[in-house]
C-alpha cells in the first residue's frame, strides 16, 4: 500500500481552482460532488473541505450561485420563459430553481424579468439555444 500524496498548499490552490473553473464553464451540466473532485484530483471528502475553507462556500453552493448568475443574465436579455431559463442554466425542478432564485435574488424569477427585462433589447432564445448547442458540440480536428 502506498503512502497518500502530500501536496504543499499552493499546489493544493492549483487543483481547487481547476475544479472551480469546472463548475464554471459547466455549470449548465448535471455535476456532482465526486465528479468535480475528480477534476481536482481528490476524494470527494477532502475536496468538499478544502473547497468550504478556500472559497467559504461549499462547491453545491458555488454551482448554484453560478447557476443563479445565469439565470439572471438570461431573464434580463432574452425571450425565455422561466421554465425555459431554469433548464438552460442546469435546473431540473422549476420549483427547487424559483425557490433558490428568490432566496438569493430576493425576488421571484417572474418578478425579476419583469423589473430588469422590460424594455432590455432581447436574444430570441433560439440563438440562445443555438449558442448552448454549439458550446458543447465537439471541436473539429485541425487538418
Amino acid at each position: 500500500m502506498s503512502a497518500p500524496v502530500r501536496r504543499a498548499p499552493g499546489d493544493v490552490l492549483v487543483h481547487l481552482r481547476r475544479a472551480r473553473d469546472h463548475i464554471d464553464t459547466h455549470y449548465a451540466q448535471p455535476l456532482d460532488l465526486a465528479a468535480v473532485a475528480a477534476v481536482a484530483g481528490m476524494s470527494k471528502y477532502h475536496f468538499q473541505r478544502l473547497f468550504l475553507a478556500t472559497y467559504g462556500v461549499s462547491p453545491s453552493e458555488h454551482l448554484t450561485r453560478r447557476r443563479l448568475e445565469r439565470a439572471q443574465d438570461l431573464l434580463r436579455a432574452t425571450g425565455l420563459s422561466v421554465t425555459e431559463v431554469c433548464h438552460a442554466v442546469g435546473f431540473t425542478s422549476l420549483g427547487t430553481f424559483s425557490r433558490r432564485f428568490r432566496e438569493v435574488v430576493g425576488v421571484s424569477p417572474t418578478e425579476f424579468q419583469g423589473r430588469w427585462g422590460a424594455g432590455a433589447p432581447r436574444i430570441p432564445g433560439c440563438f440562445v439555444f443555438m449558442w448552448g448547442l454549439a458550446e458543447k458540440a465537439p471541436a473539429e480536428p485541425e487538418g
